[in-house]
């Protein structure tokens, strides 16, 4: 698949960015920011638990070989990355491709927000359809919280997080996504839940089935807390999704990867792992070592 589009925004190193245009740009296809704004630095450096240091300080998304890898892999991909320290990368962050249970973070989301929900303890209903529906994706529980939610409650939502390139559908996996928007939504994905349901709902993010727990939950990194939700076409191969959340601290990290036309569901799963393990590649993880003398 040729190379297509990268952007890496601005709290990202300056060095960083202009070796990727330039290794894009002799490759021929190079889209640049139009513009690059220093955000305005937040009043509190957020450094990362173990090490003492921002996040900015020790690791940078391996775009470069995460980008190349793509070449070698068939299927229409796209990723991006976004911390808490205000850094965006992408490839072909801005490409819209149907959600399949990704979208299921958000249909959860809505329904705790739901006036008649978000006040007052859950009951074993509640649990009964969003428990099965994340954990293990089902898609019968889906579909009764799409119904009770309706498009309006994912537009809605869609608007507090900022989304720019969103669309629901009536059949609940064709809800159109981009790899951009989930960062976006994943960063900060408790601050959308009502507050009295908020350790529930991630405590379903972070306990995922064993059975899919692939991509993603194959190389997260030790020492961090890891949130996510994937997508499949009834392991057809058409499409392979997984957006996630590492929290450790006050430091957080959002990637989401997005692959179509995979061919079959073992493949985009490879595809999966095999770009998240390069994004992550030098990623401060629980073992971080202090220096030792004549070493």
């Amino acid at each position: 698949m040729p190379l297509r589009r990268l952007r890496s925004w601005p709290a990202a190193s300056l060095a960083v960015a202009a070796t990727t245009v330039a290794w894009l740009g002799m490759a021929g296809a190079v889209r640049a920011p139009a513009q690059t704004q220093t955000p305005t630095p937040p009043a509190t450096v957020c450094l990362v638990p173990g090490t003492g240091k921002p996040l900015d300080a020790l690791w940078h998304p391996h775009m470069l070989a995460a980008i190349g890898y793509t070449d070698t892999r068939t299927g229409d991909i796209a990723f991006a990355v976004r911390t808490s320290d205000g850094r965006f990368y992408g490839y072909r962050p801005d490409h819209d491709e149907w959600s399949a249970s990704v979208v299921k973070a958000m249909l959860m989301v809505a329904y705790l927000d739901e006036p008649w929900v978000r006040g007052r303890a859950l009951t074993a209903h509640d649990k009964s359809l969003l428990g099965p529906m994340i954990t293990e994706s089902d898609n019968d529980d889906a579909q009764v919280v799409f119904d009770t939610v309706g498009q309006g409650a994912l537009r809605a939502l869609a608007r507090r997080v900022g989304m720019t390139h969103f669309a629901t559908s009536p059949i609940w996996g064709e809800t159109e996504i981009t790899a951009a928007d989930q960062t976006r939504f994943f960063l900060r994905i408790d601050s959308y839940i009502a507050k009295r349901h908020r350790a529930y709902a991630m405590s379903l993010l972070a306990g995922i089935v064993p059975s899919e727990r692939w991509g993603i939950g194959e190389v997260a990194p030790q020492g961090w807390k890891l949130y996510f939700k994937g997508g499949w076409g009834y392991g057809t191969g058409l499409l392979d999704h997984q957006v996630a959340l590492l929290v450790r601290g006050c430091a957080r990290v959002s990637i989401a990867v997005l692959t179509m036309y995979d061919g079959s569901h073992a493949y985009g799963k490879e595809t999966l792992k095999g770009i998240f393990e390069r994004l992550l590649r030098g990623f401060p993880d629980h073992y971080t070592r202090r220096p030792t003398h004549g070493a």
